[in-house]
């Protein structure tokens, strides 16, 4: 049996809940839990944010723990072997894109908490190819985040080939801001931060940021006029996304990794000009995981976290709930 923390209904409290995982397939591992980061999108799931939540849910998808079971057919890990689990927890590994090494863009690929139980347990299970392992200097209460929050903010400059001499911007300095100002500053990037936060404008200079840029004045903005090769966008707010591209230099991208809801009112005249582009992406593959995981052991990035024991879930939730988490949650035992 795995104990685990679920809740039973939209916005629910989690409580103690207990299931049978019944055997393990022969292409999974089981993983003991030793610490879980929550991501706001544990809360968008927990609330039902997206419509495709099934209750109980267990959330947790940002997992460290050590392997504690593998199936008759996996060669890849071993028992005892320190891991990670992040959004994806298997893939079909047949379709163009898996052939591709893209498996983050798999139709078929399973969420981590979609449809089965996260990583808020004591046990967690998940097909082998959507386990990475853990470079040995990552500290294990600190390397949740990097398998959401991290891979997610790594994933574009990988994907677009972003050079060590670009410019590039981040608009908003939490969860994701955070981590992507040191990965762009370990790169070699010029990197400026938009900010609203008075708060956050010298730690996002200690996290690597060479400058910020108050989001909130317009002139500010403007006067950044045709700089960056790069804007990385990690908030869930509308802004005035034509301001931004007026910031983009010729063939510059501005890229979504935040899940704003609201349609983004872009005016095409505002891209052909200066053959701009706006993109998104998701979480990385396994491959580009395990560079990420690989870079940040080499250049001792780490993400800024809280520390809750798991039988203070709710109180963890809360604080993320509040927007007071700084700058990410993780539970431990």
């Amino acid at each position: 049996m795995i104990n685990a923390y679920a809740a039973k209904e939209a916005g629910g409290k989690l409580e103690k809940f207990q299931y049978d995982p019944g055997e393990l397939g022969a292409h999974d591992v089981e993983i003991n839990v030793e610490s879980c980061g929550i991501c706001h999108s544990d809360l968008s799931m927990l609330d039902n944010e997206w419509g495709m939540t099934e209750y109980p849910f267990v959330p947790g998808h940002e997992v460290v723990g050590t392997i504690s079971q593998v199936g008759e057919h996996v060669t890849s890990l071993k028992v005892g072997q320190r891991v990670g689990l992040g959004w994806h927890a298997s893939y079909c590994n047949s379709c163009r894109t898996c052939e591709a090494g893209d498996h983050n863009l798999c139709a078929d690929a399973t969420m981590t908490i979609g449809g089965r139980h996260g990583g808020f347990a004591d046990k967690v299970r998940a097909q082998a190819r959507a386990v990475i392992p853990l470079p040995d200097s990552i500290d294990s209460t600190k390397a949740g985040p990097l398998f959401c929050g991290g891979i997610t903010v790594f994933n574009p400059l990988v994907q677009f080939n972003i050079s060590p001499t670009s410019e590039v911007a981040v608009i908003g300095i939490g969860g994701l801001g955070h981590l992507a100002l040191q990965f762009l500053n370990a790169w070699g990037c010029k990197v400026v931060a938009f900010t609203s936060s008075e708060s956050k404008k010298q730690e996002a200079l200690e996290l690597g940021a060479t400058e910020t840029i108050n989001s909130r004045d317009e002139s500010e903005i403007k006067q950044a006029r045709g700089r960056f090769d790069l804007i990385i966008s990690t908030v869930n707010v509308k802004l005035d996304w034509n301001l931004y591209l007026s910031t983009l230099a010729p063939k510059g991208r501005l890229h979504f990794v935040g899940a704003t809801l609201e349609p983004l009112d872009i005016g095409a005249f505002n891209l052909i000009g200066g053959q701009k582009s706006v993109s998104g992406s998701p979480v990385g593959s396994p491959a580009t995981i395990k560079t990420m995981l690989d870079f940040a052991a080499h250049h001792n990035i780490e993400p800024v976290t809280e520390m809750f024991k798991f039988d203070d879930v709710n109180s963890a939730i809360e604080r993320l709930r509040e927007g007071k988490a700084h700058y990410r949650v993780v539970l431990t035992k």
